[in-house]
């Protein structure tokens, strides 16, 4: 009976890796769609291959209209990312319909769908509104979405968590909504903070318009996305490879993946015990495809965790209460690979690393997996700058980072917008509100709280208790470390022949604080990037 339950179990996996196989190549073929886009959510592979239909990532905020270029060295750091009054208009224009006043936050033309919503309350003490919005779809005179603006895009409405949630003192929401024509999204009373993430896809994509009846339609196929990204499970068919071994001061020790084309679909990693909580500082992975580096990056950083060992779970990272460092990229090659573990710490280490490699199609879209860091001590808060995290040349698909940061004092911190240039383009195309909006929470000086969420998380706070995972009563304060962490699913930022992007320095104290960030993307194997091993940088930026 047990040979018989474990055969039906090999069979029942084996239907499921070729439904899901099939699934995935009738994608490439059908238009976009919101069944396409719901199910792309939880399709590892696709991330890690250039888009089949073309699209670029843009974004309409209510940023400071004063920054115009950073050659005002005044206007480009203006923090006024809100709207108190009509004056401010940091909004496209005021019109009226049906004899209502409606704020227009939104209006692209062209086929596109909406990837990301991050809108605060109010204020730390209102978390309700009575502004609704509203979704026009391809010219339409009538909404084809509305709802109250926080409820509908927080999790407690129409489209269920994890797809939308309320983060900390925000609505979030990374559910899609596509449209062959155009979008326009209005409020219904004047705006306060917000940002509107969506693709624009290359002319001639053919999209398929939301409505709600494909939404009622797709009800089971997105209650299994919503479950699948609250627990997602690491990959255990295929060739394992692992390393248990004692790492010496200054050592390297490596592992050679199976030889032929195939790809990495888990890795994690465990640290025997140490009392040094910047450890995960010290230990740096690498990792080489078809002779390629493409990875150096302390694990605390690639992993999400940033100083210590600090518990939080995601889509692609989760850091277990055992100490287990694990994530799921998809890491493809074709001829070889090879992964380090390097000891820069001055005590020797237990190292567990496990790897699965299974089989990957090799093609034209096919990219290599990269990440890296950067970290600066000190960062000086003034004179007000843009601190890049990547400078990159080449084709790729940006996916995510990791922060963290040490602020000396009790004044909040990340009040610094990202700016994000994509293909050479003389603005932006991503101009945000505040680091943590950003990361997808709000009102930061106050937000000191763990969270986490499939696409994002603020894994550790220096006022933050791990035992209860609450924050200290009284200790409302950003001084210390503080780590925050974002994954990209459909937002992710495809680009043909660069990418830069920089967070803004803005802190409410003139003092020098400590920045320490890990980047991730896929690229070409002519793909480069500004950011090079730096062993005296990670043992110093603490």
């Amino acid at each position: 009976m047990k040979n018989l339950k474990i055969t039906k179990i090999l069979i029942l996996s084996l239907l499921l890796s070729i439904t899901t196989a099939s699934f995935s190549y009738s994608q490439s073929k059908k238009n976009i769609s919101l069944e396409t886009l719901i199910h792309e959510m939880i399709d590892r592979d696709i991330v890690a291959s250039f888009p089949q239909k073309d699209f670029r990532l843009k974004q309409e905020s209510s940023y400071n209209r004063a920054s115009v270029s950073p050659k005002d060295s005044v206007g480009w750091f203006t923090n006024k990312d809100l709207n108190n009054n009509d004056k401010d208009r940091n909004f496209i224009r005021i019109e009226e319909n049906n004899g209502q006043k409606e704020w227009v936050l939104m209006d692209h033309q062209g086929a596109g769908a909406i990837v990301r919503t991050w809108m605060p309350f109010r204020s730390t003490k209102r978390v309700n509104t009575n502004s609704i919005i509203k979704i026009y779809l391809d010219g339409a005179t009538e909404p084809t979405l509305q709802g109250n603006m926080l409820n509908l895009l927080n999790g407690t409405g129409l489209i269920p968590f994890p797809l939308a949630h309320k983060s900390l003192r925000s609505a979030v929401s990374f559910f899609p909504i596509p449209y062959a024509k155009s979008c326009k999204i209005t409020v219904t009373e004047r705006p306060f903070f917000y940002q509107f993430t969506y693709r624009e896809y290359i002319e001639g994509t053919k999209v398929k318009t939301f409505t709600l009846d494909d939404f009622h339609k797709a009800k089971n196929q997105i209650k299994q996305v919503c479950e699948t990204l609250i627990a997602p499970e690491n990959t255990t068919e295929g060739t394992t490879v692992m390393l248990k071994e004692i790492v010496n001061s200054k050592q390297e020790k490596s592992i050679v993946l199976p030889k032929g084309t195939a790809a990495v679909r888990a890795l994690s990693l465990k640290l025997g015990s140490s009392q040094d909580s910047l450890i995960t500082r010290s230990i740096i992975l690498k990792m080489e495809f078809d002779g390629k580096k493409t990875v150096w990056c302390p694990i605390g950083d690639f992993f999400g965790s940033g100083i210590g060992l600090n518990p939080f779970q995601g889509w692609y990272r989760t850091v277990s209460e055992d100490g287990t460092m694990s994530c799921r990229w998809v890491m493809p090659y074709q001829k070889s690979a090879k992964i380090s573990v390097l000891n820069l710490s001055k005590e020797p280490i237990d190292v567990e690393l496990n790897t699965v490699t299974g089989d990957w199609k090799w093609d034209k879209n096919s990219m290599y997996f990269n990440a890296a860091w950067r970290g600066q001590n000190p960062v000086p808060t003034r004179p007000f700058s843009d601190w890049n995290y990547v400078t990159l040349k080449g084709r790729g698909v940006y996916v995510g980072d990791a922060l963290t940061i040490m602020n000396p004092v009790e004044k909040w911190w990340g009040e610094g917008d990202e700016k994000i240039w994509v293909d050479g383009e003389d603005f932006p195309s991503i101009f945000g509100t505040g680091t943590e909006d950003y990361y997808g929470y709000s009102w930061g000086g106050m937000s000191t709280d763990f969270y986490e969420h499939p696409f994002h998380a603020q894994p550790y706070s220096h006022k933050y208790n791990k035992l209860n995972r609450k924050t200290i009563i009284g200790e409302r304060n950003t001084k210390g470390y503080s780590t925050e962490t974002r994954t990209r699913s459909l937002d992710v930022m495809p680009f043909g022949s660069s990418l830069q992007l920089d967070m803004e320095v803005w802190s409410w104290n003139d003092c020098d604080m400590a920045y320490g960030v890990g980047v991730y993307w896929y690229g070409d194997a002519t793909t480069t990037s500004n950011r090079v091993p730096d062993p005296k940088g990670a043992l110093s930026a603490h």
